[in-house]
This record gives C-alpha cells, structure tokens and sequence, in this order.
C-alpha cells in the first residue's frame, strides 16, 4: 500500500511529506535559538533570571512565521519542484499580463505558458469576440 501511495502520488503525500520535513526543520532551528539566546543571557551576560527565559522565549515566538514561511520555501521548492516552479511561472505571466492590451499576444503567451507549467498534450485557445 506504501508503494502505490509513492508511486502512483495517492493522498498528496508529496505534500504532506513537505510540510512535515518543512516543520520538523523549524522546531530544531527554535529549539536551537531559544537554547542558544537562554545560554547566551545566562552564562555570558550573567543575568540569572526570569527576565532571559521570557525574553528568549519571546524571541523565539517572534521568529517562528517569518522562520516558517522561509524554511517552507525552500523545503517546496527542493521537494515539490513541479508547483513552485508552476507558481512563479504563472506568477511572470499575470505580470506580463498586467502590461499587455494586444490579444494575439495574450493568447500566444497564455498557451506557452499553460504549456510550461502543465505540459499538456496539446493547447488551444478558444477566444468569442463580443460584437
């Protein structure tokens, strides 16, 4: 049953094994921040008291979305190539889209496009003009 999951990419396992290994990597970086800032107020600054506990804690609460949202990008983009590179290039295309007002170029651009993220057998576009 493992094997066909694998194989066959039943249950968005690729994705589940992404955000596993993507927080899995942000809890050791934590643990590791917040141990190193107790040890760093503790023993070389010498203050032996709530205050570095709490503020180390803090520091570690503040880094945990910005951490998440850069660890998540790189654990996609190592593991889950085919979608981040689908976004990025669906991302260029709304911005070349924004600056576009001739359709053929649009159409030509959308099927190129649509033919680099998804690669599809074939690709038309069908366009109705109104009037």
């Amino acid at each position: 049953m493992g094997v066909a999951i694998l194989k066959y990419r039943l249950y968005d396992i690729d994705r589940i094994i992404s955000r596993t290994l993507g927080y899995a990597i942000i809890t050791g970086l934590l643990i590791g921040v917040y141990a190193g800032l107790v040890l760093l107020a503790t023993q070389v600054f010498g203050i032996h008291s709530t205050v570095a506990v709490a503020a180390a804690t803090l520091a570690a609460a503040a880094l945990f979305n910005p951490l998440r949202r850069w660890v998540q990008l790189k654990v996609d983009r190592r593991f889950n190539r085919a979608r981040y590179d689908a976004d990025r290039t669906v991302a260029a295309f709304a911005g070349r889209l924004r600056d576009t007002v001739d359709l053929d170029s649009v159409r030509d651009d959308l099927a190129a496009v649509v033919n680099q993220a998804l690669e599809p057998a074939h690709v038309s576009v069908w366009i109705r003009l109104q009037g």
